[in-house]
């Protein structure tokens, strides 16, 4: 643990309180004198014991010194329960004013790393979205963090606010699920200034069904944490990510996330009416999906980069740890030769075609999808490649085994579970009916085709990486994990 390098005392309400901290954590403890009385935190009396916090220096939002007064005030989380914004607040001696504020000016500096913590955000926030609760978690939980951090917010409607916005803003805070996102996003791409638009990053604070950005940006702990998802808002740092052009005909339209079309497209769709059950109404669809166990014939095209999954799977860990290139350099040589049943060539330079019958497809990039599926657990956010996973047609039994670790992403492994990286796909339905879901929104059930916009999105991230760790069973229960 590091040394302690900056300490004031306070006084909270007759108790002495030491405020001090380190390049990593910040600590609130009463002094030795004063052990034996109560005193106030947030609000909140506290025994001695009770009082003693110790945070990590990242959740420190404000500090601040003011009629004689600091004020200092953080996320603190008990056990595995979501953050919380909490205060610390007491009055120094009249001597020791100019320390005070000095100390707190040294506290921000170290909590934000140097980095300004008054910005200007654009805040969308969507109250239909999830469970509809959109609205009131952010007055009630994501404002105050806001406001502490000395922040400046705007709303309005997304697809229209992102296609006129002005540009300067530090971050486009969407209070939604995935849905806002793609709104967003294809608001930003008919910008006048759509280069440095696309620059600004987006930052999801999770109130929708699926929320499977920010799971990927925060992690399972904290991937559904509104408090969570505003601090990244505020101590984030720029991701560069894929996104993806999605073109039907004349029509274009922006993805970051996935497209998606047989049983997995149905299940969305179908359980639309079901948002108020959050990310459960999938679990429910994919068993109503499994007992009709519908196939999905399409003609299926791909432009191959890699289809070795203990290859995709090494150079994910690789990765994560810096140690390996990007996959887009690999040389169609390295294309392994032990599955070239899955495809065969077509009359297309480079393309690729998929001949089995399939109950669905599922494309994109992003470990999760939903809390429920770690639909593509080796993506990398900036490879330039597109995962797709193509299922087989199989039993319903091995349907419904295959829910067992979904979360997990142990559906990688199944071996009618055919994965591939590629450079673009194209399908062309061969049914009269069905549907085809692109980021969560349904779109018309016609051919199309997909291509990478290499590095094109910008997302606000704790870490230079998607957070999720790939866990990797054997049959023993022992498992292997990515480097973080």
């Amino acid at each position: 643990m590091s040394t302690s390098i900056h300490q004031i005392i306070i006084d909270n309400r007759g108790v002495s309180t030491s405020l001090h901290f380190s390049d990593v954590l910040f600590f609130v403890e009463p002094t030795k004198l004063d052990a034996h009385k109560s005193s106030c935190c947030a609000g909140i009396y506290h025994s001695h014991k009770e009082l003693k916090i110790e945070v990590p220096l990242r959740n420190v939002v404000a500090a601040k010194f003011a009629s004689g007064a600091v004020e200092v005030q953080y996320l603190v989380r008990k056990g595995k329960e979501s953050l919380n914004l909490v205060m610390t607040s007491g009055t120094v001696k009249d001597e020791d004013s100019t320390r005070a504020k000095d100390w707190c000016q040294a506290l921000l500096l170290a909590a934000y790393q140097g980095a300004n913590p008054s910005k200007n955000l654009k805040v969308l926030v969507n109250p239909h979205g999830g469970k509809g609760k959109g609205r009131a978690e952010y007055a009630s939980k994501v404002e105050p963090i806001f406001i502490a951090a000395g922040y400046t917010t705007h709303g309005g409607h997304a697809l229209e606010i992102a296609r006129e916005m002005k540009l300067g803003y530090d971050a486009l805070v969407i209070v939604s699920g995935d849905g806002l996102i793609h709104e967003v996003l294809n608001g930003i791409n008919q910008h006048e200034q759509r280069e440095q638009a696309f620059c600004i990053p987006i930052a999801p604070i999770p109130t929708g069904s699926g929320n499977g950005m920010s799971l990927n940006l925060l992690g399972l702990q904290d991937g559904l944490d509104v408090c969570a998802a505003a601090l990244n808002v505020l101590k984030g740092q720029p991701l560069k990510a894929d996104l993806f052009s999605f073109t039907q005909g004349n029509c274009h339209r922006i993805s970051f996330m996935s497209q998606t079309i047989g049983i997995t497209a149905d299940i969305d769709i179908e359980t639309e009416h079901l948002r108020w059950m959050g990310d459960t109404r999938f679990i429910l669809g994919y068993i109503r999906a499994i007992i009709a166990r519908k196939s999905c014939p399409i003609e299926l095209s791909m432009k191959v980069v890699e289809q070795d999954k203990s290859r995709m799977m090494d150079a994910l860990h690789a990765r994560r740890a810096g140690e390996s290139p990007s996959p887009t350099s690999l040389p169609s040589s390295l294309l392994s030769d032990d599955k070239k049943l899955d495809i065969a060539s077509s009359s297309h330079e480079e393309w690729t075609r998929f001949e089995r019958p399939i109950l669905w497809m599922y494309a994109g990039q992003g470990p999760f999808v939903s809390r429920a599926l770690m639909q593509f657990p080796v993506s990398l956010a900036d490879d330039g490649l597109i995962d797709i996973s193509v299922q087989e047609i199989t039993s319903r039994r091995n349907l419904l085994r295959a829910m067992d670790g979904a979360e997990e992403g142990r559906t990688y492994w199944i071996n009618t579970n055919r994965y591939y990286k590629a450079s673009a796909y194209r399908a062309r339905p061969l049914a009269s009916k069905g549907t085809l879901v692109v980021d969560g929104e349904q779109v018309p059930f016609e051919e199309f085709q997909v291509d990478v916009l290499h590095g094109l999105g910008t997302f606000l991230s704790p870490y230079p990486h998607y957070a999720p760790e790939f866990v990797v069973r054997d049959v023993q229960g022992k498992t292997r994990a990515t480097s973080v």
